[in-house]
């Protein structure tokens, strides 16, 4: 599933317009990735929470050459499923 996936269910499943449909998930997605961005926790119930992870530089090794290179510090978002949604996955059977 991907965004225009999620637009063409708002659409369909509530009669929005795609434009009215289109409004709302990038209203969602935008505040979702502002908190982020702010150093915010994400949490939906039943489903999981989004935070940010600090990670330090540290001395790593390019692969084609073999050249130690240093890694700069980053920060990156990290997923962390919840609850409900582990057991709805994991008692779906193919």
């Amino acid at each position: 599933m991907n965004k225009g996936d999620l637009i063409e269910a708002l659409k369909r499943k509530n009669g929005f317009t795609r434009e009215k449909a289109e409004q709302i998930i990038d209203l969602f997605f935008g505040e979702m990735t502002n908190a982020l961005v702010n150093g915010d926790r994400v949490e939906i119930r039943g489903f999981g929470s989004i935070f940010v992870k600090d990670y330090g530089s540290y001395r790593g090794c390019n692969p084609k050459t073999g050249e130690s290179v240093i890694v700069k510090s980053k920060r990156l978002p990290f997923f962390r499923c919840g609850k409900e949604l582990k057991e709805r996955v994991d008692t779906f059977k193919r």
